[in-house]
C-alpha cells in the first residue's frame, strides 16, 4: 500500500515478500556499521523481521516504509517513524543500499516522512538518533531541520548516539506534498 509519493519516490508499507531486500538492506555494511547486526541471515529471518515491522504498524499507524524509485519500481532503502520501547517520542529513520546513496534520496524520502508525520499523524516534534560517527546522516538530519540535542544511551544499547529533533508549532516548513490515503 502506497503511503506517500514525491517526485521520484514512492514510500509503501513492507510486505513479507520484501524478504530478499530486507536481508540485504540490513546487511548492508553501512547499516551493519552504523544500526547494528539484526541477525537477519535468511529468509525465513527477513520475514520475521518484516513480521516485528507489520506489528509496528498495527500498534502505531506507521513504521518503516519501502522506499521504491517510481520509474523503476525498484527498492532501494527504507524510511519511517518508529515508537521505540523505552523512549518517551517517535523517531525518524533512513537507510539505503550502497549504490543508491549520494543521490538525494534520502532527503526526500525522508522530507515526505516528516511531512507526514506532522500532517496525517499530527506529530508535533520528530526525534532522531545516530551514532556520533555517522557524519553524513548528521548533516542529513541538519539539512532537514533537526537539531542536535544531547548525546545518550538508548536502553539496551552499550554505546552513545546522538539525539536530534525538530519540533513544529502551526507554520508548515515542509511545503506542500502529495499523501495517499
Amino acid at each position: 500500500m502506497t503511503i506517500i509519493e514525491t517526485d521520484r519516490l514512492r514510500l509503501r508499507h513492507f510486505t513479507l515478500e520484501d524478504a530478499e531486500f530486507a536481508r540485504e538492506l540490513v546487511n548492508d555494511p553501512a547499516w551493519l556499521r552504523f544500526i547494528g547486526d539484526r541477525g537477519v541471515r535468511t529468509l525465513e529471518d527477513a520475514r520475521v523481521y518484516i513480521g516485528k515491522t507489520l506489528t509496528h504498524y498495527e500498534q502505531h499507524g506507521f513504521g518503516a516504509y519501502v522506499v521504491e524509485v517510481i520509474e523503476t519500481g525498484v527498492p532501494i532503502g527504507n524510511c519511517g517513524l518508529f515508537k521505540r520501547e523505552g523512549l518517551p517520542g517517535v523517531d525518524v529513520g533512513f537507510a539505503f543500499l550502497e549504490k543508491y546513496r549520494g543521490r538525494g534520496y534520502a532527503w526526500e524520502a525522508a522530507t515526505a516522512v516528516l511531512r507526514l508525520a506532522r500532517e496525517r499523524f499530527e506529530l508535533k516534534r520528530i526525534e532522531a538518533f545516530t551514532v556520533p560517527y555517522n557524519a553524513d546522516s548528521s548533516r542529513l538530519l541538519e539539512k532537514l531541520g533537526l537539531r542536535f540535542e544531547r548525546t545518550l544511551r538508548m536502553p539496551g544499547d552499550s554505546e552513545d548516539v546522538s539525539q536530534y529533533a525538530i519540533e513544529w508549532g502551526n507554520e508548515n516548513p515542509l511545503g506542500e506534498r502529495r499523501v495517499l490515503e
